[in-house]
């Protein structure tokens, strides 16, 4: 498995202002960097008020928090008659007042007209390039009077950034027309120069006007780096001239079950790529954004797309047959060989890629070379011994090493994930992306290389952000919101000298499991928010708790601007449990923030509705709406929770079932829909790769009779590496069979549910079997013995029948 890659409505919210350690001067530059403040808890929620828009925009609606505000007098009137004022000779003024009046005009509804001038105008937002100014780079000063506003920059990518503020407080209040930004002035500058965010498109392919969405969305969080990472085992996605074959062969595969063919059965390719036109297309995009793009190139592993276009690049000697581009996800063992004429191809490869990306750095991926191959190969022994390396880890080295001198030729800075350190010396310029924890990290600024932040589990966008059971499909163990807020940019045992070494920090988006883009706008928002404000903002003025005001308004604009976000951090679990008078309904969000206002017959909460305080008694039937409010609007969308009988209050979703064991724990969207066609809404299954068990804690059994499951089957398109020897597989006896244990999974089946009607069927199947008399309370124990690890078995849900 690949370890290292795998609604809210409209809400307005007070300004609550807090000191900053780290206040800049005007010659504004990067804050000394260092851990976050620990975060408060967050407060008791206040009384909610009536729903009333606010008649200024406050600043405490920008996000990544600005490095020093200082609040004014008075409101600066913002609306349809105010003009944007640029100096005739600077057209980089002119390049981002075009793009303010444009964002204005998507949110309120009209666009600021562009006027050129040289002196103030009242009433007017002025943009004035200086290159003498006294500040960084990417810095900016915001001036907001009663008379107008100006920015001022010494760059166009800090007058960029100003613009975006400027914005942001123009649509804090979620409203069109004309509006009242409070007086005030904002100095600001980033911490970080690498503020980046990676998307593979190698697994599952995004469009150009998807690509562009997402690089919209990071202008406006002011990220600068966008790490495009364009071939894989999966999918090769890139134009090569000079070998059409990449494109022809590596750019379609057939996926894995159900997926990859059509409703007669039919094996049904799966494409993509963009053209060198394309590309250009993007680069420039982003360009006017002010986002470096940085293609990825994967070697030496991770090529089996690249092999399968041209054997010649596999090593020949082992290999059988010719690979088929992956349906499968994990780690894969072909690997390029390191003959000469792999480097004609991979420095040929390298040299269009250099022509189509201006960017200073190229990444050469690096990372999980699994190295079989290698070690089977006597070609491959015979060129360690030649070259005089100790083993494979040093052949990798070298490998790295000649690719690196050849990006060196061309004027650009090879990087590589933290695996690149094994085996040997670095090109001395070489950028470390470190990935598997601190370690990389911490041995790379050791080394004098320049760091990247992009640890697995912490800032991996594919991981799942709740345990609730409306969650995409993503990768276990649970990211949240506030772990992103709360990521420290000094790694443990880093010294202060070190820590000069990391420019910056990265969120990493792999989607095997992020099929459509819905599901990746999901996955980004809001903790790439997050993370932009930890690689923007000075650590020492970063609040957990503003940081969640902040996102209200901006929740707001991803409605009106139809970008997907998950409110998972908000959105309201309720737990119902059976007693005397019916049932005992329990409350609770997974940020705590803001109020849980509820209605029990059906309909949706409002400001009106009551406010949830402490566990409930509610009679059966049982229709439980629920949502999270902050200063009387609603932060996430409502939650609806139906029981009809008490077996009802027994359902139990797979993310709300517990795993036997850690690892390999995944959240798998089904390869068919629901009702077994191909269109339609998909179950997303929670299941374990090595051994799929689940266990239901607490099951009360007492007048139980009966129990039911839904289950699915998914192909086993995961390729483990050395953990695949430790897949489960469990006999059928004497047919395959879901099986129900008591308090363990070791003991005997107190229930077996045969799988024979779900056996070769897409979709859902619901199964059903009697249980003993039982009584009290128990765990209860679910396993498929079938015989096979392939399909993966896995359950949707379950519930216990009561005696009829």
């Amino acid at each position: 498995m690949k370890t290292r890659h795998a609604f809210a409505p409209p809400v307005r919210t007070a300004f609550v202002h807090a000191g900053l350690a780290c206040a800049l001067t005007l010659a504004l530059t990067a804050c000394e960097r260092g851990a976050p403040a620990p975060a408060a808890q967050a407060p008791a929620p206040a009384a909610a008020k009536p729903a009333a828009q606010p008649r200024v925009a406050h600043p405490s609606a920008i996000l990544p928090r600005p490095a020093k505000f200082v609040p004014g007098q008075g409101a600066f009137v913002f609306g349809p008659d105010t003009a944007v004022v640029v100096v005739a000779d600077q057209p980089g003024a002119r390049r981002v007042g075009e793009f303010f009046a444009q964002r204005v005009q998507a949110l309120r509804g009209f666009a600021p007209k562009l006027q050129e001038g040289s002196g103030a105008v009242k009433g007017a937002v002025a943009l004035s390039l200086d290159p003498k100014l006294p500040i960084g780079e990417e810095a900016y000063v915001l001036d907001i009077g009663q008379d107008g506003a100006k920015i001022s920059a010494r760059s166009e990518a800090g007058l960029f950034y100003g613009a975006v503020s400027l914005w942001q407080l123009a649509t804090a209040d979620g409203a069109q027309g004309e509006t009242r930004i409070a007086a005030q002035r904002i100095e600001d500058a980033p911490a970080y120069r690498w503020r980046g965010l990676m998307l593979d498109v190698a697994r599952h392919f995004r469009s150009v006007d998807e690509v562009k969405a997402v690089l919209d969305q990071m202008a406006l969080l002011k990220l600068n780096s966008f790490h495009w990472h364009l071939t894989d085992d999966q999918g090769w996605r890139i134009e090569i001239k000079k070998f059409p074959r990449l494109t022809e062969v590596g750019s379609c595969r057939i996926r894995a079950g159900a997926n990859g063919r059509d409703a007669q059965g039919k094996p049904v390719q799966y494409c993509g790529y963009y053209t060198q036109e394309q590309i250009r297309d993007v680069v420039a995009y982003a360009a006017a954004r002010h986002i470096n793009v940085v293609p990825e190139i994967e070697m030496p592993g991770h090529a089996q797309a690249a092999i399968a276009s041209y054997p010649a690049l596999g090593v020949g000697d082992v290999l059988k047959q010719v690979p088929p581009v992956s349906p499968d996800w994990g780690v894969h063992t072909y690997l390029f060989n390191p003959q000469d004429e792999t480097f004609v191809f991979l420095t040929g490869v390298l040299d269009e890629v250099v022509g189509l990306f201006p960017s200073k750095y190229i990444h050469i991926g690096g990372d999980e070379a699994a190295k079989d191959q290698w070690k089977a190969s006597p070609m491959v022994q015979n060129k360690i011994k030649s070259l005089g390396l100790k083993d494979e880890a040093a052949l990798q080295s070298w490998f790295v090493g000649r690719i690196g001198a050849h990006l060196q030729q061309r004027g650009r800075v090879l990087v590589g994930w933290d695996e690149i350190l094994e085996g040997g010396k670095l090109p001395a310029d070489a950028t470390v992306m470190s990935w598997r924890g601190d370690a990389g990290a911490l041995q790379a600024a050791r080394d004098g290389h320049d760091v990247i932040l992009a640890p697995d589990r912490k800032l991996y966008l594919d991981y799942a952000q709740s345990e609730r059971d409306d969650e995409p499909s993503g990768r276990y163990p649970v990211a949240t919101l506030r772990a992103f807020y709360e990521f420290p940019m000094t790694p443990p045992g880093m010294d202060a000298e070190q820590a000069r070494r990391v420019i910056g920090a990265q969120g990493n988006l792999w989607t095997e499991h992020k099929r459509s883009f819905d599901q990746v706008q999901l996955a980004l928002h809001p903790r790439l928010d997050a993370l932009a404000e930890v690689v923007w903002s000075p650590a020492q003025g970063r609040d957990w708790n503003d940081f969640q005001r902040r996102l209200v308004p901006q929740f707001d604009r991803y409605r009106a601007l139809k970008v997907g976000f998950s409110d998972a951090a908000y959105a309201v679990e309720t737990k119902a449990e059976p007693d005397a008078g019916g049932a005992r309904v329990t409350l609770a969000s997974q940020t705590g923030f803001g109020e849980i206002r509820y209605r029990t017959d059906g309909g949706a909460p409002d400001a009106s509705s009551p406010v949830y305080a402490q566990p409930f008694q509610a009679t059966l039937p049982l229709d439980v709406v629920a949502t999270t409010f902050f200063d009387g609007h609603p932060v996430s969308a409502p939650r609806r929770f139906q029981a009809q009988t008490a077996a009802d209050l027994s359902k139990r979703g797979s993310a709300q079932l517990k795993a036997c064991r850690e690892g390999y724990n995944l959240r798998l969207e089904d390869d068919a829909a629901r009702d077994g066609g191909r269109e339609g809404a998909r179950a997303a299954l929670t299941a374990n790769l090595i051994d799929p068990c689940w266990i239901y804690p607490g099951a009360r059994l007492d007048g139980v009779a009966a129990l039911r499951a839904t289950v699915a089957q998914v192909p086993y398109n995961f390729q483990l590496w050395h953990d695949t020897d430790q897949i489960v597989t469990r006999k059928a006896h004497p047919d395959a069979a879901l099986e129900v244990r008591l308090n363990d999974c070791k003991s005997a089946p107190i229930a077996r549910l045969p799988l024979q009607p779900a056996l070769g069927r897409d979709g859902l199947t619901v199964l059903e079997a009697p249980l003993p008399k039982l009584s009290g309370t128990h765990d209860l124990c679910f396993v498929f013995a079938s015989g096979a690890h392939d399909p993966l078995w896995a359950l949707d849900r379950v519930s216990l029948q009561p005696v009829p």
